[in-house]
């Protein structure tokens, strides 16, 4: 199996350089992934360093907590777009899904979905913080407000991707949207799990050294 056409190669750390992204572009160029995901602020340096190659840009909106007003991550979204980016990673309101408002939730996706039409949406859920009833409640309301991928994870909460996670989802979502995993896939290995469990796309920082069959390190 070929990772690469399922990761976006991602760099979402505060502490993110220019001479990182250039960095992060070039692998993604040369490793052929599907997309580079970057803090929105790198969207016009990502564009111009992936000119001419089918790479992706993936950007971020309400990151990492979403807890900004549904008008705030539109606003967001729609400049994110609008400078470049092919596809938005938006996180949901938390203490929403934690309240059981799975309205407030839906409205929420609702509201960028509106902002950002012509671009791919993903909606990150943090299963990290949710039980089984709240994942797929999450679930179902991400795509009632028109989610085009349902996201495990930031990468920054308290955990990540799990297979069961994934196959969660992929029975809520019974093939209305896509799934992305991200946070913890650091081998081949898990990234096969997680394929198999129903995801099409993959969030890491690692993407180098996962298409090399090398276990990585903590962190996204």
């Amino acid at each position: 199996m070929k990772l690469a056409p399922y990761i976006d190669h991602t760099l979402l750390k505060a502490t993110a350089t220019k001479a990182d992204i250039i960095q992060l572009c070039q692998e993604a160029r040369k490793h052929s992934f599907y997309a580079v995901c970057i803090n929105p602020v790198y969207i016009p340096l990502a564009r111009a360093e992936l000119a001419g190659s089918a790479v992706k840009i993936a950007t971020v909106c309400g990151f990492p907590l979403g807890a900004v007003s549904p008008e705030q991550k539109a606003a967001e979204a729609r400049a994110s777009v609008q400078a470049g980016a092919d596809e938005v990673d938006m996180v949901i309101h938390i203490g929403a899904a934690l309240d059981n408002d799975w309205a407030a939730v839906e409205a929420d996706v609702h509201a960028v979905r509106t902002a950002t039409q012509g671009a791919v949406l993903k909606v990150i859920i943090e299963t990290c913080y949710l039980n089984e009833d709240q994942k797929r409640a999450a679930t179902e309301a991400a795509v009632r407000g028109g989610a085009d991928f349902v996201k495990t994870s930031t990468g920054f909460g308290t955990g990540g991707a799990t297979p069961d996670d994934v196959r969660l989802m992929r029975e809520v979502i019974a093939g209305r949207a896509q799934i992305k995993a991200a946070g913890g896939v650091r081998s081949a290995e898990d990234a096969r799990q997680m394929i198999e469990a129903g995801a099409t796309r993959l969030g890491t920082s690692g993407g180098v050294a996962l298409v090399a069959g090398e276990p990585m390190g903590e962190g996204y």
